[in-house]
């Protein structure tokens, strides 16, 4: 079984080495592709092929994947999560250094300066100390969400000497692991506001983080406060940020996300999206969700998909695989195995799997799948795409 993999940005070599070139075909330019790795690319306006099976984005947030439209297809939507983040991470670091010390405005002031040598070194004195910055330890850093990046970034900054707080009501098992002991847990979003003296945010941007640090929360810091925004534009009020910094309640806005009004307020630190972007990042995303797409369109397992349910099935020798996106609906399970029954076919192994909304389903059968099985699980009402492995 060969595969067509159509890919709406430049990929990094070793992601695409994962995808062996006797089965899949790779190309920017392809007619009925099976699949789409991009990276930025923006799908909304784009007609998504009837052939397509499955999405992949070599990166974390996919915003520009329209996720509900193919939900309703039975289009698992795959990311890469944890990918970037030692390199978001290390940059979320360096933001609590560069408002701390005061580095760029300092930089900038030393680029200004005019004159020779001793004048440069008498303005040098005089001027460093509007300059004068803090040490980070025994700051209290407020960490909000704790993801792959959030685990990361609070972490290193309890390695720092700081007094880490983490809030994340969604937080998994497996992070929690991950999570050092010496990170407290804020009892909510404003016991983490009024307890911090720097705030980093992050979690993805959905209607229930837009504007998630406003105006109100951001009268609870600490004075000269500090807010960080490594995650996505539009979880920090820009405006209300602003306000607060004229007013001098928040002494420093760091964030990757430039607008006009950020970009010129002196205190203001705004990158041009630099968060993931290393080469080792890069690597990291595609090789991640090619396999992630690889295991998929081969086994039909399910990792790492921001729409549908975690399901892995170890594939049962000499069985054929059914693979089924469904509704979360009653009896979905029952009406197929009614049609395999119907066909003569016995179940080897089964797992359903529901997230929401949505369910899927692999079943293992002894015996062949034929096209007129296929159509008649098709036809169940409910049955959103199904494919035989």
């Amino acid at each position: 079984m060969s595969f067509k993999i159509l890919t709406l940005n430049n990929i990094s070599v070793r992601g695409l080495e994962r995808l062996p070139r006797d089965r899949y075909e790779v190309a920017s330019e392809i007619g009925h592709p099976d699949a789409v790795l991009l990276r930025s690319a923006d799908m909304h306006s784009m007609e998504i092929p009837a052939s397509v099976k499955a999405i992949a984005r070599a990166g974390a947030g996919t915003n520009n994947i329209p996720v509900a439209k193919m939900s309703k297809r039975g289009i698992p939507v795959f990311n890469a999560p944890g990918a970037n983040a030692n390199a978001v991470k290390e940059l979320v670091i360096a933001g609590l250094f560069l408002a701390a010390r005061n580095i760029c405005q300092a930089w900038e002031y030393v680029r200004a300066l005019k004159g020779g040598d001793h004048e440069i070194e008498e303005a040098v004195e005089k001027g460093k100390k509007k300059f004068v910055g803090y040490e980070l330890p025994e700051r209290t850093l407020g960490v909000i969400g704790l993801g792959a990046i959030g685990v990361e970034v609070a972490n290193a900054a309890h390695l720092l000497g700081m007094r880490v707080l983490g809030f994340d009501p969604q937080i998994t098992v497996q992070r929690a692991w991950q999570l050092s002991s010496g990170v407290e847990q804020a009892l909510s979003l404003d016991d983490l506001f009024a307890r911090s003296d720097m705030v980093t945010v992050h979690v993805p941007l959905m209607d229930a983080t837009r504007k998630l640090v406003n105006a109100a929360r951001l009268k609870l810091l600490k004075p000269n406060g500090v807010v960080l925004n490594f995650s996505r534009a539009g979880i920090v009020d820009d405006a209300a940020a602003l306000e607060s910094l004229n007013e001098g309640k928040l002494s420093a806005y760091i964030c990757d996300f430039p607008t006009n009004e950020l970009k010129n307020h002196p205190k203001v630190i705004a990158l041009p999206h630099l968060g993931a972007s290393t080469g080792e990042a890069e690597e990291n995303c595609a090789v991640i969700v090619a396999d992630t797409l690889r295991d998929f369109l081969e086994n039909g397992t399910i990792r790492n998909s921001v729409n549908f349910p975690e399901a892995i099935l170890p594939r049962t020798a000499g069985s054929a695989r059914l693979a089924i996106a469904n509704e979360n609906v009653p009896n979905m399970v029952g009406q197929i195995s009614t049609a395999l029954a119907g066909a003569k076919l016995n179940i080897a192994d089964l797992l359903n799997k529901s997230r929401g909304e949505l369910a899927y389903t692999l079943i293992d059968v002894d015996g062949a799948l034929s096209p007129e099985l296929i159509e008649t699980v098709r036809s169940i009402q409910g049955v959103l795409a199904v494919r035989a492995l």
